[in-house]
This record gives structure tokens, sequence and C-alpha cells, in this order.
């Protein structure tokens, strides 16, 4: 039995591999990535590596084996059909007999044209008859806290989130808890909904900011047009950009304000604030 990875270099990939690391031998981790490069330093610490793409079906033949629990990493394309790359997964692991499919989804309450894809996939994976667990993660902190070059140089947060609230938590944290549903047991067919454990406004942000940096940071509301306006300005595509300011209007009435206490607890720790996660990005 291996545990099955895909996106295992990415972003959330790397710290569930680093965690997973912890908690069983390397041989029983599969990394499956796209780029063997980018693996090698898994590779030498004996972790598998299975190079596969989730929009060429093909190369997922004999990664997942009978037995295996998989964690589908949702796909970073927004915007192309990541509905059916998703879905090339799906059924590799029921092909294959895989005893449970982990999918990191978006918060239930999120109706912007970004979750769209995550409701598409949760449906295929609930007809697929495969046990399953919807890991529905909220926002990162590092969604915003790498994004501070554009912040500081013109010394405003811009947003169309109005004064909205986001239940916000350290990629390490969501990371934490797929480790802990993948190596745990009684989680199959459960679905939760993770954030951190406080949320906070723009203003706030703005102002923790200003402490930190020791610089006057504005609060910069403008309305979700102007918002994707200023997105498209910058060199982001006119569909993305109107995603992105989608996401901001959902933020606004407050969908994404997670309070159920789920990540808290798979990870048995409070979540990384957002002040810690600025920390760590200005020393960076």
């Amino acid at each position: 039995m291996s545990i099955v990875v895909t996106g295992a270099t990415g972003n959330l990939g790397t710290f569930v591999v680093e965690g997973l690391l912890e908690k069983v031998p390397a041989e029983q981790i599969t990394a499956v990535v796209r780029n063997e490069e980018k693996a090698a330093g898994l590779a030498a610490r004996g972790v598998k590596i299975a190079v596969a793409d989730y929009s060429a079906p093909e190369t997922f033949d004999g990664v997942i084996s009978a037995g295996d629990k998989v964690l589908l990493i949702s796909g970073s394309e927004v915007g192309n059909d990541r509905v059916g790359q998703h879905t090339v997964v799906i059924e590799a692991a029921k092909a294959a007999g895989a005893a449970l499919l982990v999918y990191t989804s978006a918060p239930g309450s999120l109706t912007a044209a970004l979750a769209d894809d995550h409701r598409g996939t949760e449906k295929v994976l609930l007809a697929s008859g495969l046990p399953y667990v919807l890991l529905r993660n909220g926002w990162y902190n590092e969604n915003y806290t790498e994004q501070l070059g554009p912040v500081l140089e013109y010394n405003a947060v811009t947003h169309a989130a109005g004064e909205g609230r986001v239940s916000s938590a350290a990629r390490a944290d969501y990371a934490a808890a797929a480790v802990t549903v993948l190596t745990g047991e009684g989680h199959e067919n459960k679905t939760y909904e993770l954030g951190g454990d406080a949320a906070w406004s723009f203003a706030e942000y703005a102002a923790e900011l200003s402490r930190q940096t020791g610089k006057e940071i504005a609060n910069n509301a403008v309305s979700v047009d102007a918002y994707a306006g200023i997105l498209t300005s910058v060199g982001l595509p006119e569909p993305l950009a109107a995603i992105l300011a989608g996401v901001d209007a959902s933020v606004e009435k407050g969908e994404l304000v997670v309070s159920s206490g789920d990540l808290s607890r798979l990870i048995g720790r409070p979540t990384t604030p957002i002040a810690d996660s600025i920390t760590a990005a200005l020393k960076a």
C-alpha cells in the first residue's frame, strides 16, 4: 500500500510530502509529478516518483495500485477543464481499487465561479463509488502574503471585498490536515470545511502590514469591476481577472468565513494567524 500524492512538488504538495515523511517510511509514498527533475530530492530520500499529467490519462496507468490512498490536489490552471483533469485521476483510482481518494476542494459556502470546478469534481468523485474525503480548503494566508510586492510599492491593499472577512490559514496547516487524513483512520466519506481559527478583514490586514513595516499601508476598497480592471491592467487575462474579482465579491458576502473548527481539530493545534505569515513573508 502506498500513499499517492498528485502535484507533489507544488506549493501544497511539497508540505504534504514533508509531513508524510515524518509519519510513514519513504518507500510507502508515491509522488506524482510532471517534472521528474523537480522531484530529484524526494527520490534521493527514497520516495517513489511517478511522472504523470492530469491532461494525459495514459500517464496514470500503473501509478495507483489496489489499496492505495490517493491525495488528489486540485489543478492550478484555472479556466482549463479542471473537472476533466481531475476525473482522469478519479477514474484511475477506481480502476485500480484504491482504498481512499482525498480531494482538496473549496469551501462549500463559496458561490464564486472559482468554485465551479470543485463542485463538478466533487460530483464526479461521489458518483464514482470510491471511499472519499473532501478537504474543502479555505483561503491560504500565502494567497495574500506572497503578493506583497505591489502592496509595499504603492502602500495600499487594493481589493473588492468591502468589509468582508477571510478565515485563512497557512498552506502548512492545510497540508497537515491532509497528512492526518491520509495516515489516520475513520475519515472515509467525510467532508471537512477547513479554515483558520480567526477571520480577518482587509482593513485589519492593512493595519497589520502597517504595524510590521512601519509604513502607512492604506485599505483601498474598490468595486468588483474596478478591481477586475486593475488586474487586467497588470497583465492578467480578462477571464481570470473576472474570476479573482468574483472571489472578492464572495468575501464581501461572508462566503470565506469558515467557523467549523475542523482544521484546528484535524491538526491538533491552532491555525497560523495571518500576522505570522506576514512576518515570514517580510523576512523572506
